[in-house]
């Protein structure tokens, strides 16, 4: 799935469809953003829900989602530069999001233990990083060489080999009554999980106004464009060096532990960077927050996948990626809305970084 997402948005980069750049005004950034979050309207109270109560449990979903996929690719080898493009790519986003709760839900049906949990979420997340860098690769070619259509029909096919091994995929619920599910997911929200949400939330919002506060402050300085290039990488990295690491950082530490040791990174990382300034610090921070991001997110996943109720775990989910989601766009239109220098921004991380966990460990 993650090998034809990348082939999907290589095919794609020469589309009106991505044509936002900074270069633009801040007001069609802003609207970028809106569009980021919008298919997340539809996953937490619609495709949630239905991961859940949908008969043949989630695999089936996961099936559905591939097989949808495959056919949305498809469709848009004949509206590359039509209109229709965008009904379509918003289409390939809400199915993204829904594959992407239901693989975190069914996870706990392919552990063998509680233990194991990190240990899955980490490799999943460290091949998906892989699998996708390596699928640009070819899709590149085909785009420089040919053009969309083909590089889109490499991704098709890529849609349809997660098709056919996703038919091997174990069996897990099947449906439910909603309102018992969501009556179970609203109980468990106490204690870990509280504070492990607030705690993601900072992280993800850490990392939305990270993004586009380098992106900004680059532009405005002058910066040659690569050290953009080279934020980007480096976030890249630290999302697949945080995903590799993880699986090791469980067996000295609990999942709590992990999250309070992303805040304190993110925040050792911001007042590095007011020490050291210049665009290398940047880069060097861009990497380090998508680190922390990433031991986060799975020691997150790891806390709903232990307590939450298996029952209703596509629902729970569904609902806190949404917040997730909105705590990133809400960081990432601070810098569009307010234009401050390098080093201003690097004391806002610090200080949010800082508070937060120092209130997530005496908490």
């Amino acid at each position: 799935m993650m090998a034809g997402e990348a082939a999907m948005v290589v095919a794609l980069a020469d589309s009106f469809f991505f044509d936002v750049d900074l270069d633009g005004t801040r007001t069609r950034l802003l609207g970028f953003l809106l569009v980021s979050f919008t298919p997340f309207l539809i996953v937490a109270p619609m495709i949630g829900p239905m991961i859940d109560r949908v008969r043949g449990g989630r695999r089936f979903v996961v099936r559905v989602t591939a097989l949808a996929r495959l056919v949305i690719q498809v469709t848009m080898i004949w509206f590359t530069d039509d209109l229709l493009l965008f009904p379509l790519v918003f289409i390939a986003l809400v199915l993204q999001k829904t594959y992407a709760v239901s693989k975190s839900a069914i996870v706990p049906s392919v552990v063998r233990n509680e233990a194991e949990l990190v240990e899955a979420n980490s490799k999943l997340g460290l091949i998906a990083g892989l699998v996708g860098a390596v699928a640009v690769v070819p899709a590149a070619a085909l785009q420089f060489l040919i053009g969309s259509g083909p590089t889109l029909a490499y991704g098709a096919a890529l849609f349809a080999l997660a098709l056919w091994w996703s038919m091997s995929l174990p069996a897990s619920s099947g449906p439910i009554d909603e309102t018992a599910a969501l009556r179970r997911t609203d109980d468990i929200e106490s204690g870990d999980l509280r504070t492990a949400w607030v705690a993601m939330l900072v992280l993800r919002s850490v990392a939305g106004f990270t993004l586009f506060h380098l992106a900004l402050w680059y532009r405005g300085t002058g910066a040659e464009s690569w050290w953009l290039g080279a934020a980007v990488g480096a976030g890249s990295l630290g999302t697949m060096f945080g995903n590799a690491i993880s699986q090791t950082m469980r067996r000295f530490v609990a999942e709590r532990n992990m999250l309070a040791a992303a805040l304190v990174l993110d925040t050792l990382a911001a007042l590095a960077a007011i020490m050291i300034g210049g665009e290398l610090a940047g880069v060097v921070l861009a990497g380090t927050v998508n680190l922390s991001a990433a031991i986060g997110r799975l020691a997150f996943e790891s806390i709903v996948q232990r307590d939450g109720p298996e029952t209703g775990r596509g629902q729970t989910f569904a609902r806190y990626e949404t917040r997730f989601q909105f705590g990133w766009v809400v960081g990432a239109t601070l810098p569009v809305l307010l234009s401050v220098s390098g080093t201003a921004g690097f004391v806002y991380l610090a200080a949010v970084a800082g508070v937060a966990a120092v209130a997530y460990v005496y908490d």
